[in-house]
């Protein structure tokens, strides 16, 4: 299955019905009168979260949504029946925003939420809801009201308890591969990852949901490489494991790279709680890994862990660091918590 993460659909509401001029006329009565019936209201355009997806793609083959009209009154007082209603199905996470693709309308969390993103037309009265003393054979009805009709945009943001940044080939697809039964593409050039891969991750009688992220370079907020597109998936996170490759030169300006970049894409993500880890340690030996660990310490001014995803040391220890993390973030905001949400299997 593909993955999008944006898209763009119209939505058009159902018009309402029209309303009925109608008179009775049957023999042997001797009173008549108006009997026309209401028009049915339009359908609505109703926004809603379901299980079992985790992309956007269905809207790349369908960007036109438009619910049923409310259908006409006749006579007899037989009032219009009500327009079905166009259902859009989304994976949580996903947020809606209007055309200018700044305006959040709402953000689609739990599985089963509903939202009316456009609402239907009301239907006209028949003639027989104007009769009166004074009008007793009116010989008008209210035309139906039309339907909301506007272009919004649907966002995706995993949802996921953890997030892998770093710069690309910093071990991150590998590291998710060693941690749950994901299985992203990995080889030994850049950009590896091209859109977000999710896992699930067990520490101990912990289990959380990790996202591994394309990796950033000098410039992504620019739009520089795969750019910072992607970072949305990482602002529902409760922690960030800023992976850094520790066969590269300069271990420190690879990790302040990353962080300039987390600062302009802003959405608070630079103000996380992180975790800093070299990875491939498994191609050093001792006295180069110390080295490069305490180069690290001293940008990141805090203590990097030592991994490696192929050998599998250090692994137990990030993942218990990162469990620690996000226990901690729900304890202080049960209301955010991610983990009690239904996560779903990519």
């Amino acid at each position: 299955m593909k993955f999008l993460d944006l898209a763009k659909i119209y939505i058009k509401a159902g018009d309402g019905g029209t309303g009925c001029v109608g008179f009775r006329r049957e023999k042997f009565i001797e009173f008549g009168g108006p009997d026309g019936g209401d028009g049915g209201n339009g359908g609505d355009v109703v926004i809603v979260c379901v299980e079992n997806l985790n992309t956007l793609i269905d809207y790349r083959y369908q960007q036109h949504f438009k619910a049923e009209r409310g259908i006409n009154g006749a006579g007899k007082n037989r009032a219009g029946a009500n327009g079905r209603d166009a259902i859009v199905k989304v994976p949580p996470g996903t947020v809606v925003l209007a055309e200018d693709q700044e305006t959040v309308l709402v953000e689609m969390t739990e599985i089963g939420q509903r939202f009316v993103v456009a609402h239907g037309g009301n239907g006209g009265f028949g003639n027989a809801h104007f009769k009166s003393a004074t009008n007793q054979a009116p010989r008008h009805a209210n035309p139906g009201l039309p339907g909301d009709e506007l272009t919004i945009w649907l966002r995706l943001k995993l949802i996921a308890d953890a997030g892998l940044v770093g710069l690309p080939n910093a071990g991150k697809s590998t590291f998710l591969a060693a941690v749950s039964a994901a299985k992203p593409k990995i080889a030994d050039y850049p950009f590896t990852t091209l859109h977000p891969n999710l896992g699930v991750v067990r520490a101990g009688e912990r289990d959380f949901v990790l996202a591994d992220i394309p990796g950033l370079i000098e410039g992504a907020h620019e739009g520089a490489g795969l750019g910072t597109r992607f970072l949305g998936h990482v602002e529902r996170t409760q922690v960030l494991l800023h992976l850094v490759d520790a066969t590269q030169e300069d271990v420190a300006e690879a990790y302040r790279t990353v962080r300039r970049e987390l600062k302009a894409y802003g959405g608070e993500l630079a103000k996380k709680k992180e975790i800093v880890a070299l990875s491939k340690c498994d191609a050093l030996d001792d006295e180069t890994i110390a080295l490069r660990t305490a180069e690290l310490q001293k940008a990141a001014r805090k203590k990097p862990l030592v991994l490696s995803a192929v050998s599998g040391s250090g692994l137990k220890d990030v993942l218990y660091a990162l469990a620690r993390e996000i226990n901690r973030a729900q304890a202080a905001d049960p209301e955010t918590a991610t983990a009690e949400a239904k996560p779903w299997r990519p």
